[in-house]
């Protein structure tokens, strides 16, 4: 009796939750309708000089490739790209040298970082970059990160509008031929960008940045409160992009889609990746991250169907909500996003979104983040190393 009860609860449960799901499928095509409205055109005679901030840390895939998108840019300005290396010894100084090379008619230039100035070595970078850079707007994005002809142009255009302090780009993973690093890109096409487009439709705007891109004005980053208070952040580029928002700037999503190449990742490097991005979503956007309980629909659906021994009715939600699901896959990560990959890998999809609602549950388990190998414990998004928690958790005089 007792089990037949519970049985009953989950499937009454995971009924309300597929539905759920359902809609939310619905509603992010509704959000990428929205988004897919003109953009306002470009104006001409803005310009302005750029500075291109690249912090590198070894050697990504495709590196040579991402590094030289950014100097074939069609760009009526000027502009440089500034690359900065904790240590000249650094293996990622030889792929520059061998760029500056091959394009001597760029301003291509290394700057050396040997502080360490907190756990997120990017930042800390980052304000040692800062004083180097010629000009005073800026384009900040990962090693990794392949660009069209015309990006720093589109960068730049929306900022032509004094009130928009920071423009982000949304962006599809590249994926290597292994199963973790499939599973990743196809998360980013059909359930990450999905949601940062129902957030801007929701709050009416994006306050948030993505690593993807980040350009802002000098104005906006110094109003912000500049680099130095995020080089103890794990989500630095979500938490710069809400400072410029805070600070009274818009946040401009551009329609200018770029790509990063993701890593050969085995299931377990895969998973501990997610895990570790799940978290920085829980301790950056706390209710958000517990709403996203809607968006695992087809893994919901799942669930209903094993609760109720698979009766018609399950069986016909599950469809349903499996079709609305491969209609935003297809709609967002292979329309909007151009990834190709997504009816490739679309047979992923399913295990792809029972894996991910088993980390999103699993995300609450611990506040501990494992990044560049040490571990560290989140505190309000804040990076605190596991030694340092330990010691400030001893009593006195131990």
């Amino acid at each position: 009796m007792l089990a037949r009860t519970i049985a009953e609860i989950v499937e009454f449960t995971t009924t309300l939750l597929a539905l759920a799901g359902f809609g939310y499928s619905l509603f992010a095509l509704w959000a990428a309708r929205s988004f897919l409205k003109p953009e306002a055109p470009a104006r001409g005679d803005f310009c302005p000089p750029v500075t291109i901030l690249k912090p590198v840390k070894g050697l990504d895939p495709g590196m040579d490739e991402a590094f030289a998108s950014h100097c074939r840019q069609e760009y009526a300005g000027e502009y440089e790209i500034l690359f900065g290396v904790s240590s000249l010894d650094d293996p990622a100084v030889a792929a520059i040298e061998r760029l500056k090379a091959a394009f001597p008619e760029r301003s291509i230039r290394v700057v050396e970082c040997p502080e360490n100035l907190g756990p997120n070595g990017k930042l800390s970078n980052l304000v040692q970059m800062l004083p180097e850079a010629r000009y005073d707007h800026f384009i900040l994005n990962d090693s990794d990160i392949s660009v069209g002809p015309k990006y720093v142009a589109r960068m730049m255009a929306p900022m032509a509008d004094a009130r928009v302090g920071l423009v982000t780009a949304p962006y599809r993973g590249r994926a290597e031929a292994s199963f973790g690093s499939r599973l990743e890109a196809l998360g980013i096409a059909t359930d990450f960008f999905p949601g940062v487009l129902v957030a801007r439709y929701i709050e009416r705007g994006i306050r948030f940045g993505l690593g993807s891109t980040l350009a802002f004005s000098r104005l906006a980053l110094v109003s912000s409160g500049g680099f130095e208070p995020l080089v103890t952040q794990l989500a630095d580029d979500y938490e710069l992009g809400a400072r410029i928002a805070k600070a009274g700037f818009r946040v401009h999503l551009s329609h200018e889609v770029v790509e990063t190449s993701i890593p050969r990742y085995k299931f377990g490097e895969f998973a501990a990746h997610q895990l570790r991005w799940a978290r920085t979503v829980r301790a950056s956007r706390p209710g958000g991250y517990f709403g996203l309980v809607v968006t695992y629909g087809l893994a919901w659906a799942t669930l209903n169907v094993i609760a109720s021994a698979g009766n018609p009715v399950s069986l016909a939600l599950f469809s349903v909500v499996f079709l609305t699901r491969l209609g935003m896959a297809l709609g967002i990560g292979a329309g909007i996003l151009g990834d190709r990959q997504v009816m490739r890998y679309l047979w992923m999809l399913w295990p792809r979104d029972v894996i991910a609602l088993g980390l999103w549950a699993w995300a609450y388990a611990s506040d501990t983040v494992v990044w560049r190998g040490e571990s560290f414990k989140l505190r309000r998004g804040e990076l605190v190393s596991e030694s340092a928690s330990r010691r400030n958790s001893e009593p006195a005089g131990r």
